[in-house]
């Protein structure tokens, strides 16, 4: 049930995927079968299409094997960070009112209790033993009894990931399920296969935690077209080259930090490798600085592209090395959607004008369980917007100007600051707060906190370590900010709104 179905049939002991570090080899065929297991268990546990499966697991090799198992049951899968504390976690598992939730043995977050704070209603398994303390099966163990035949009726399923929230809570993206049989094209295979290039002969790199949207989604295509994929269990510069060299990678995706951090090597340690396999490196996430990327274009050649989307996936631009030094610092034209840029009232505005970017004819999400969200991303034409800031050239080429709601992109991980301003409100001693990105010279921001006190004597380093503490204890660490000033008083519109800008403008260069 992959596409195309000459994957599997033309060599099932083809790789399709292995493990970095590890070493793993799954096949096209191993693949099939495990996913039909995968398959028949979800079944047999009684979920119907279109319920949802929560997933809490590092890179590992039983997390692809079970998303093409849920790709082919009709259901809809949502993978969470690693890095959210119990509180967000829970938060998500119910949100998307998970029948089904899968956890790996070994995470620290297991430290906080939070199989105790999960749903009745969800029904847990732990991949590895450590779930028996808890009377949760083993998920490898129930998979391995199922049959590795394809099921009854194999349904076409889909990811619903969670993209935060500028009010503090994640929110999970959800598009309509296909309603068609398992393993035909889908939208993302038709949409990224011919732009970057993903067929049988691809051999790709996932250097990112696969929890995220995009490490996830062009996996799985490359799979599903026929391809072999390399994921990394962690990222490191130096192993991310050598493996290029050694499996002689012909694609990869990365954020710009890790692009900072293979520059710093050593010259001499980066020209010792050979990576002319290297066909396509594409970027996104995060802004790229353009003395970064002018590096690694003269280091790797005219093969690096970068694109733009969301989560939502409402629009994508994408742009190549030769249309980027003809129009350096774009983020190129639109791929999917037709672009607009509008203004606070949603009207198209004139081309070279700031505004929102919108996009008209892309596919249609929805916020799962919050239509005032949803509706927030539409103006009168029912265009939508994930609410960046940039303007059109006259050639149609996008430029992004600001970013949703002041979001903070450390390291290509989003983060926004409305969570980390909800958690200093609530100390005894903070009147009001302003969390913003700070320029970093290796994650591109890192986040700050600027805090009024309700009693300004209180103000001091032990205040800033006990605000610090505060925070972590409520939040994933890297949410949290890094460091805390103090202000007497914080600028507010007469509105009440935060002037954030005037914040943000003490601290990056004018």
């Amino acid at each position: 049930m992959l596409f195309p179905l000459q994957a599997l049939t033309a060599d099932p002991q083809k790789v399709a995927f292995q493990m970095c570090e590890g070493g793993e080899r799954v096949t096209f065929g191993q693949l099939d079968a495990r996913a039909n297991q995968v398959a028949h268990l979800v079944t047999r546990l009684g979920l119907q299409p279109g319920d949802h499966v929560a997933v809490l697991m590092g890179n590992c090799r039983e997390l692809l094997e079970l998303c093409f198992g849920l790709d082919r049951s009709g259901v809809y899968y949502t993978l969470i960070s690693t890095r959210l504390t119990a509180e967000e976690i829970v938060y998500i598992v119910a949100d998307c009112g998970a029948r089904l939730f899968v956890y790996a043995t070994g995470l620290e977050v297991l430290d906080q209790g939070l199989i105790n704070k999960l749903p009745e209603t969800t029904r847990c398994f732990c991949l590895g033993d450590g779930g028996a303390r808890h009377g949760h099966g083993d998920w490898a163990a129930q998979c391995a009894t199922e049959p590795v035949t394809p099921t009854a009726v194999p349904l076409q399923g889909a990811d619903m990931l969670y993209s935060s929230g500028t009010t503090g809570r994640p929110k999970g993206v959800l598009w309509p399920l296909p309603k068609t049989p398992a393993g035909q094209r889908t939208m993302l295979v038709a949409l990224l296969s011919p732009l970057f290039g993903y067929d049988a002969n691809s051999h790709y790199l996932s250097t990112a935690p696969l929890y995220h949207a995009a490490p996830l989604r062009h996996s799985m295509t490359v799979i599903k077209m026929g391809g072999t994929v390399t994921v990394m269990e962690r990222f490191d510069a130096l192993l991310a080259l050598q493996t290029i060299e050694r499996l002689r990678i012909t694609h990869s995706q990365w954020v710009p930090t890790m692009f900072v951090r293979m520059l710093k090597l050593d010259p001499a340690v980066r020209a010792q490798f050979d990576l002319s396999s290297m066909k396509m490196a594409v970027h996104a996430a995060a802004p790229c600085p353009v003395d970064v990327k002018e590096q690694m274009i003269e280091w790797w050649g005219p093969i690096i592209h970068e694109y733009y989307a969301g989560t939502e996936n409402n629009g994508f631009c994408s742009i190549t090395t030769p249309e980027w030094l003809a129009h350096k610092g774009s983020v190129g034209r639109a791929s999917q959607g037709v672009l607009h840029i509008c203004d606070d009232e949603g009207a198209p505005l004139a081309q070279g004008e700031s505004g929102a970017v919108y996009f008209a004819d892309g596919p249609q999400f929805t916020y799962h369980n919050d239509p005032e969200k949803t509706a927030q991303t539409r103006n009168a034409q029912g265009w939508t917007t994930l609410g960046d800031i940039g303007y059109l050239d006259e050639q149609g080429y996008l430029y992004l100007v600001d970013r949703k709601a002041f979001m903070i992109i450390s390291g290509g991980v989003n983060i926004y600051p409305q969570e980390a301003e909800n958690v200093l409100l609530q100390h005894p001693k903070v009147l009001d707060a302003a969390v913003i990105g700070v320029p970093n010279p290796d994650w591109g921001e890192e986040v700050k906190a600027v805090v009024q006190l309700i009693n300004d004597q209180d103000a001091g380093p032990a205040l800033a370590d006990e605000l610090l503490a505060f925070c972590r204890h409520h939040l994933a660490d890297f949410k949290c900010p890094r460091s805390i000033d103090f202000d007497p008083e914080l600028p507010r519109l007469p509105t009440g709104k935060l002037y954030k800008k005037l914040v943000k403008q003490r601290y990056w260069p004018q």
